[in-house]
């Protein structure tokens, strides 16, 4: 190769050309790597939302498209392709830096928003090296055309060259990798191939032996890894016992240990999905006393129930100690293993993995109480609150069944959303009441509500419920339970959800940055990071 890059020999010239193939593909195909593993990085911050993966696609198409135009221009100033792997070099190491930035970058963004917080630090994680590998294609171009001669073969080779690597990256990230490894685990590989790819070229085509040791590197880069423990400012001590990333998000289990006290967490992508004291299995939290004891009241006699979204498995473990045979439905297989490992779960009925919908449409089974207790990132997701999904599980309910819904909502300020559930019940079923799980003055009217709805009158509830039961301690506010139901005044805003018009995830986003910062403020941020 002359100081244009061009080949000497016939032979080394075809051997080139397949090199730079193979680098259009693995560029192709990281780039998806990156895009896909973004929700991962951010997802235990801002959720797994819509304003998430908007963040992501217009960073990366912003990315990509300054890229292209920067590297077309930079092509026909700096043909030889010294340049070109030495961009490939550089977007490497930026790329190995987004796990130990990710921590300071995402704490600082927290507080501009949901959406203003996920797109910058997005920009700023994910920009500098889609940048920079948006620069390739048009170099790769410029140069294999130059070799090649026909320029429409040439740009159209490897532009599906590039575009089957995406779709190699994006199908094998979402599939394989996330499934068996860790995030930052996936960072350090993308990083170290984009090294290698350039170190293979100036050695091969360079002969140049010094970038070998630009190997090294990666394997001695720091991971990025947060510490596994970590001691409050009160004295707590707080242990990562198990964090694991799959198909659904980032799970966490989080032990709390203060002299002769040990709690329990799960956390998904960074909310809260449930806690236990160890000693005794009681739920530290008071939503799901909520969930257990009113439906119960409501129906002593029942004696099926099916537990939507298992959780840390609290809600149908307590409906078993009361002899009622539950079911339980979630789509995430690793929640049943952590659930049983973590936090003893164990039922007599049957444990089911899939989507709730796709379960309701194909079994045939009728409960005496449904508890719905799903989330999505922030909100329990859309598809199970529609008029077509509660019809659905309607049609579940046995005559004197009850349905019970966990929600995070707002009874005060802007209740387009909460209203807009109610009202949909209130198409389908002939009784709906709404329990705060909070007085209704307090906390800004913002928080965890039960909805319970069902097709016949409602018993009263005695306030002595909640004491006959064992409440812990940490969640002693549910004994001040006075049976108060909350009503929305007729004019309030409210909408019939469809699966055809469901904008729940665009008008709670108010309530979502809400409950993210209030979580935040209370959660040792290295451990969920």
């Amino acid at each position: 190769m002359n100081g244009k890059g061009t080949m000497g020999a016939k032979g080394d010239s075809a051997a080139f050309l397949l090199f730079i193939m193979v680098t259009s593909l693995f560029c192709g195909a990281l780039v998806m790597v990156i895009e896909v593993l973004g929700s991962r990085v951010i997802g235990p911050f801002f959720g797994a939302s819509l304003f998430v993966w908007t963040s992501l696609i217009a960073v990366t198409l912003v990315a990509l498209s300054a890229g292209y135009a920067v590297g077309g221009i930079f092509s026909d100033r700096r043909e030889t392709p010294d340049y070109l792997y030495g961009i490939i070099l550089l977007s490497g190491f930026f790329v190995l830096l987004i796990p130990l930035l990710k921590g300071t970058v995402l704490k600082a963004c927290v507080p501009m928003g949901l959406r203003v917080g996920a797109l910058a630090s997005s920009t700023i994680l994910f920009g500098p090296s889609l940048f920079l590998l948006g620069c390739v294609s048009p170099y790769i171009i410029k140069i294999a055309a130059r070799e090649m001669k026909n320029i429409g073969r040439t740009v159209g080779l490897f532009y599906a060259l590039s575009t089957v690597g995406s779709f190699i990256g994006t199908v094998f990230t979402g599939f394989v990798l996330i499934a068996y490894f860790q995030v930052n685990q996936i960072f350090l590989t993308v990083g170290t191939v984009l090294i290698a790819l350039s170190v293979i070229y100036f050695l091969t085509f360079r002969k140049n032996y010094y970038f070998t040791a630009l190997l090294v590197i990666p394997l001695l880069w720091p991971s990025g890894e947060g510490p596994v423990s970590k001691v409050m400012s009160n004295g707590t001590t707080v242990t990562k016992v198990f964090s694991k990333e799959n198909f659904y998000g980032k799970l966490t289990v989080l032990d709390y240990s203060y002299r002769e006290k040990h709690t329990r967490e799960l956390v998904i992508d960074g909310l809260i999905q449930g806690g236990i004291d160890m000693a005794n299995g009681l739920s530290v939290y008071a939503y799901p006393y909520y969930s257990q004891f009113l439906p119960y009241s409501m129906n002593p006699a029942g004696k099926e129930c099916l537990v939507v979204g298992l959780g840390a498995g609290v809600i149908p473990m307590w409906y078993e100690k009361m002899g009622v045979r539950t079911d339980v439905v979630d789509i995430n297989p690793d929640i049943v293993e952590i659930a049983r490992k973590y936090f003893g779960f164990s039922v007599s009925g049957d444990v089911i993995v899939e989507d709730a919908r796709y379960h309701l449409n194909t079994t045939g089974k009728r409960y005496d109480y449904v508890i719905l207790d799903v989330f999505n990132g922030d909100t329990t997701p859309g598809h199970v609150l529609s008029r077509e999904a509660l019809q659905l599980i309607n049609g579940h309910l046995t005559g004197t069944g009850i349905l019970a819904i966990n929600l995070i909502g707002s009874i005060k300020q802007e209740t387009f959303m909460t209203a807009s559930v109610i009202k949909t019940l209130r198409d389908i079923f002939a009784t709906v009441e709404l329990y705060p799980n909070f007085e209704p003055e307090e906390r800004e009217g913002v928080g965890n509500l039960t909805v319970i709805a069902c097709n016949h009158a409602l018993p009263p509830i005695s306030p002595e419920l909640f004491r006959k039961f064992p409440v812990h301690p940490l969640a002693a506010a549910v004994r001040e339970f006075r049976g108060k139901t909350f009503q929305f005044p007729r004019e309030t805003p409210a909408i019939v959800l469809t699966d055809d018009y469901n904008p729940i995830d665009f008008y709670d986003v108010w309530l979502k940055e809400r409950i993210r910062q209030g979580i935040l403020k209370n959660t040792e941020w290295d451990m969920i990071i």
